[in-house]
This record gives C-alpha cells, structure tokens and sequence, in this order.
C-alpha cells in the first residue's frame, strides 16, 4: 500500500509539475520567437498561392489579348538593324532593284531592232554648226555638185559624224556616182549647190511650209538647193528600215539628192522587186523590198513607175 501510494503520489506531483505555468519571462521570450515565425509561414504560404493563381490566369488567358498587347507597345529598335522596323522596312524598299534592273538584257538582235533613244528638241533653236572641212571630190564625172552640211543646234548630234556619214553615202558605188550622173565635193562655207540641212520636226515644218510642202513633224523634204533631213527620221528611222540605221540614211540622201538633181518620185516595179530610191517607201513598199541604193550591184538603174 505503501508503495502504491507513493506512486500514486509520485505520480500526481508528477502531473502538477507538468501543469505548473512556466515563469513568465520564459512564455514572452518564447512567443516573441514563434510569433513572427507563424506570420512569416502565413506570409510565405499566401505569396505561393498567389503566384499558382497568376500562373493559372496567364495560362487561361485569351491569345488575342498578348497580340493586343503587343501592338499597343510603341515600336523598338530592332535587334538586327538598330533602326525601327518602319525605317528597315524603307531601306529594304530602297535597296530593292528597280523592275528594270530585274529584267534580263535584251539580246542583240532585240537591241539592233529597236527604234534609237532620240535626245533632239522637238523645236529647235534655228542656229546651226557646220560640218568643217572641204572633202575629197566623189566621183570624177557629170554634173559637180559642192554641198554643205549643217546641223540645227539642239539635235543631240554630231555635225562632223553626220557628214562623214552623208559623204561615204555619196560615194557609194551604188549612189548618184555610178552612171557619171553626178559628182559631189564638200565644202565648209558659201558658195555651194547643195546644202543639207538636219533639223529639229519643227523647223522641218518651217522651212519645208514656206515651199507650200507639209511635212507633218514626220518626214523630209528638198528644194534645190536645200535638202532638209527630220532629225526625228534620221534617229528614230522608219518600220521598213528597223535596226538598219545606215541603209535608211543612206535612202534619205539619195531620195532628197535625187530631188535636188531633178528626179521625181517613182513607185513599185512589180511584187518582190527592190523599192526605187526615190520612191517614198516610208508610205509603204507596195510589194517591194526595201532598198536605199540608187543602182543594183549589176549597175542597173533600180526604177518603177512614175508617180504622177
């Protein structure tokens, strides 16, 4: 009995002493340790709930509204160019060849057959350059014709070039010289039989009117001893004489030569004959070839009809 009553005694001190309230300065100290420890558990607990609800908001969110987003935030420079993708998008533009550029070159013979790019006046000046210079007599027989050429200033052509050009014209073996018709010297000053005058479509028109003559700004004309050449003839040639710029000069010379010796106009011989020289083949062949010689390589006048 004894026994269990200590027990019992042991026991029950044991459980008071186990009830006894903790000396108040060790309770404070403790709850100044736990009590900022709870509140930063409540703090930590409620910032996770918090990012697992934003992250759960991004992930449902509507595409739509990060493009709004996006469109809405001024322009940055871009990584690549540093410049706005405006003023990239513009130097791209700038840097792109033109559809010309894009373009594969033209062949030769696409080239020989377009008309020449003309840089002459439409209306010229009215002054003139002559060609310098006396030449070499062309043929040694008939009629001797000493001409001068001038060019209207404004054509965009070479006066010396061009006369160069109407001389080996004249000397052909198949021009004005075959027969002894006539013979040509050029001079560089009066006097003179002929003169070749290569104008603007303008003064063409001016000079030839004051002969009753309308040219139209298109064609040529003569009357001795003026021979007056279209520089817009002259550059840009006519369909039947395409990408042959030399035989459709060397026609003009010796139509407008052949006027200025006394010669009329002539029409086709008949289908698949060479047109006459002094036929107006810019007004159609009529069947005939086009040719700008006077003779054949035979020597044969190369004639049709009158045009009355």
């Amino acid at each position: 009995m004894s026994d269990r009553r200590l027990s019992t005694g042991s026991h029950r001190r044991s459980r008071r002493a186990r009830r006894a309230p903790a000396p108040p300065g060790r309770r404070t100290r403790r709850a100044r340790r736990s009590g900022p420890s709870a509140t930063l558990k409540v703090l930590l607990l409620l910032v996770c709930v918090g990012a697992v609800g934003w992250g759960g908001l991004t992930v449902l969110s509507d595409p739509s509204d990060s493009r709004d987003a996006a469109s809405s935030r001024p322009n940055r420079p871009d990584a690549d160019t540093g410049a706005s993708p405006e003023v990239a998008s513009s130097e791209k533009a700038k840097t792109k060849p033109s559809p010309e550029a894009e373009r594969p070159a033209d062949s030769a013979e696409e080239r020989e057959d377009r008309p020449a790019r003309s840089s002459y006046r439409e209306r010229g000046p009215g002054t003139y350059t002559w060609a310098r210079g006396n030449g070499a007599r062309a043929g040694h027989s008939g009629r001797l014709v000493r001409y001068g050429v001038k060019l209207e200033d404004g054509t965009g052509l070479d006066v010396d070039d061009v006369a160069a050009e109407i001389d080996g014209i004249l000397r052909h073996e198949r021009g004005w010289t075959r027969k002894g018709v006539a013979s040509f010297q050029r001079v560089d000053a009066p006097p003179y039989d002929m003169l070749v005058h290569i104008v603007s479509p303008k003064t063409t028109d001016k000079l030839c009117g004051a002969w009753g003559l309308d040219t139209g700004g298109q064609v040529n004309c003569a009357n001795a001893p003026d021979l007056i050449v279209n520089v817009r003839r002259w550059v840009e040639l006519s369909e039947q004489y395409r990408g042959r710029p030399h035989d459709y000069h060397a026609l003009i010379i010796n139509h407008e030569v052949g006027h200025v010796l006394g010669y009329g106009h002539r029409t086709c011989a008949g289908p698949g004959k060479p047109a006459p020289a002094m036929m107006q083949q810019i007004k159609g062949l009529r069947g005939c070839t086009a040719n700008p010689w006077v003779y054949d390589a035979d020597g044969e006048l190369i004639g049709g009809p009158k045009v009355p």
